[in-house]
């Protein structure tokens, strides 16, 4: 996989609804289920593709060793993704993966995902999507909407609020916000 650079969240409802278009036009459902997931738990796409209908189905929470970390993660499912894991897996063996290959009885990889991301990218010409814009999108909107850095620290792993704000794309944005009307 490239190393990707410059990869943003999605910041507003409209980008993400657009994004959720092109996936579904695209590419397939479970593609699109990886990414509305994604964006809903803010996990690595390393700790997203492995999967199974088991680890998600009928729970409340998500207990998991990060791949990238190797540290023990366990955070609680969002209702609505809870629900959402339901419709999609309804029809599923407790077995299966939640984002099969086409080749072979595994999942998909982080790089077949990454394509997958890309293709929709393109589709709406944009440069600056990876498979970090799940995670960042998550972490971006969390904090939106709880303006506590503490909590999405946690959630991420990260070892200081600095790099959580940097990563999630919030820091330009909030120090532009308090200088547009500053005035002594």
């Amino acid at each position: 996989m490239t190393k990707e650079k410059n990869v943003q969240p999605l910041r507003t409802k409209a980008e993400i609804e657009d994004f959720r278009w092109a996936l579904s036009k695209y590419a397939s459902a479970r593609d699109l289920f990886l990414f509305n997931l994604g964006i809903n738990v803010g996990l690595r796409v390393s700790d997203l593709v492995p999967l199974t209908v088991q680890d998600v189905r009928g729970k409340t929470h998500l207990v998991m060793t990060e791949q990238k970390t190797k540290k023990t993660k366990r955070f609680l499912i969002p209702r609505a993704t809870r629900e959402m894991i339901e419709d999609y897996t309804r029809d599923m063996s407790p077995s299966a993966w939640l984002f099969p290959s086409q080749k072979g009885n595994s999942h998909i990889s982080t790089t077949q995902a990454y394509r997958v991301l890309q293709k929709a990218a393109e589709a709406l010409g944009r440069d600056d999507i990876g498979t970090h814009t799940m995670r960042k999108t998550f972490g971006y909107h969390h904090y939106k909407q709880n303006k506590d850095v503490a909590v999405l620290q946690q959630l991420f792993n990260h070892s200081a609020p600095s790099i959580t704000m940097k990563y999630i794309g919030v820091t330009e944005d909030e120090v532009d916000a308090t200088m547009e009307d500053f005035s002594i």
